[in-house]
């Protein structure tokens, strides 16, 4: 691949968008070979600079474990590339669709076609997968992909503009930095399709921009996604991989489990559990290498009010681990459960987004349902059982955007399964085939057959055409 000298914040968005448009009408579909070539090169540019991507993230940070960097960003991303590189030909390859027995022997297909160009908006929470993702769909496509890295996460985006000028020329990928100006500005470009990552609320700012192109766009947003400990299952199996799930890059994951749900009277025995499972996994939370800090000062300090919002509202807050109090100077945030918590504080009305879980009782199932479905579609939902048919009633009872049974956010690692959310938590789906859908063109072909009776229904009009037609619509 060519080098350039690669466009930064402030840069000429509509130049360079101009630049992908004009290689993608040059090759506006490319091959097989080429677009396998394409992601070959991004598993490269991964695998020959995970250490300094890792320890971009971590520095981003202030501190992010690197081992979950290596479990949550490098595994994922290279799962999805060598998942689209085993399916791609199949996944370009024409599909044969049925024919209506009064067009046989006509023939019906439908061709996969790339867009063009795809932009890309990346949050700070995870900004190698949440690039990476992304981009393997939009380049197995056979797109060119335009990529907007978040501000948030300065030295990552930085290295990774860098990283692809070295491995894609500039008018196959392009990576631009900037603030929410420059994140406004390129949502208003002319793509084919236009992927957010990112806050609900932000999400609306983003769809209006590209309503004036009528940019197609896939919102991946989050929500209050619940896990609900069922009637028979273990505390201890529950507590665990909920807290598991909740830690990981400090509650900083847009499918982190948001509250639990638990029977009536058994609140504190959640508790309890949790904070075993909290202290075993990180005995030393304020100085281990293991836990996350907070990604900056702001939301550092949005989620110390969201405490105090709440317990200034009557909530019981309950420190679940033995460091208890947060750490101003890495900004680290221990694990904190919140009690008796009402739909009014800030905490139950908007995504937590780090190490907070408000606890709320139900009395049977239905109840558990009602309360899960009285709130905007959440982005995930986890439920813990193991009767079928409580699980059954819970799944066709509730719509989210993905589900993971007995466990919390494995959901999402499924390249075969599609992601996304569903009203408030998103809109659109990727990964695997469907994010290959996504950045596809479905035309549909029909192609006449030289034997035909259309010869039947042109006017002028008459009998045979009126007995053709009572034949039809009988």
């Amino acid at each position: 691949m060519g080098t350039n000298e690669m466009d930064v914040a402030g840069g000429d968005l509509a130049a360079i968008h101009a630049r992908l448009r004009e290689a993608a009408a040059g090759d506006s579909n490319p091959g097989w070979r080429r677009r396998d070539a394409w992601l070959d090169a991004l598993e490269r540019l991964i695998r020959e600079n995970q250490t300094a991507i890792a320890e971009a993230i971590r520095g981003d940070f202030g501190n992010r474990s690197l081992h979950e960097t290596q479990l949550l960003e490098l595994f994922p991303s290279f799962e999805a590339i060598r998942h689209a590189r085993r399916h791609l030909k199949s996944w370009m390859r024409p599909e044969r669709r049925a024919v209506s027995m009064w067009f046989l022997p006509g023939r019906a297909r439908v061709l996969h076609q790339p867009l063009g160009v795809v932009g890309v908006i990346v949050p700070w929470n995870y900004p190698l997968l949440l690039a990476v993702g992304p981009l393997v769909a939009a380049l197995a496509a056979g797109n060119r992909v335009m990529v907007k890295m978040s501000e948030y996460t300065p030295a990552t985006s930085d290295l990774f503009a860098r990283l692809v000028v070295k491995y894609f020329s500039d008018d196959e990928v392009a990576v631009v930095q900037g603030d929410a100006g420059v994140a406004q500005a390129f949502a208003r470009l002319p793509f084919g399709h236009l992927l957010f990552t990112g806050s609900t609320k932000v999400g609306y700012s983003v769809m209006r921009a590209a309503a004036d192109n009528l940019t197609p766009v896939t919102l991946e947003l989050g929500g209050k996604s619940p896990a609900i400990l069922g009637p028979d299952y273990s505390m201890e199996k529950f507590a665990e991989r909920v807290m598991v799930g909740k830690t990981m890059n400090a509650g900083q994951t847009c499918i982190a489990p948001d509250y639990v749900l638990v029977p009536a009277g058994q609140a504190r025995e959640f508790i309890a559990a949790a904070r075993k499972v909290v202290d075993a996994c990180y005995p030393d939370i304020l100085r281990t290498p293991d836990y996350s800090s907070i990604v900056g000062e702001r939301h550092y300090r949005r989620l110390l009010g969201l405490v105090e919002d709440a317990r200034g509202q009557g909530a019981e807050v309950v420190p679940l681990s033995a460091a208890a109090e947060p750490d101003a100077a890495t900004r680290r945030i221990p694990p904190v459960a919140l009690l008796n918590v009402g739909a009014d504080m800030q905490v139950m009305q908007e995504e937590i987004f780090g190490p907070i879980l408000p606890v709320v009782g139900y009395r049977d199932l239905d109840e558990a349902i009602a309360y899960v479905n009285a709130r905007p579609n959440p982005l995930a939902l986890y439920y813990f059982d193991h009767d079928r048919g409580r699980i059954e009633h819970v799944l066709e009872q509730t719509l989210s955007g993905g589900v993971t049974i007995n466990d919390t956010l494995l959901h999402i690692a499924q390249d075969s399964l599609p992601f996304g959310g569903v009203g408030e938590s998103g809109k659109g789906h990727y990964h695997g085939f469907e994010g290959f859908e996504a950045f596809s063109k479905k035309k549909a072909v029909f192609f006449q057959s030289r034997v035909n009776g259309m010869r039947l229904f042109k006017p002028p009009y008459g009998k045979v055409f009126e007995r053709m037609v009572s034949l039809l619509i009988r």
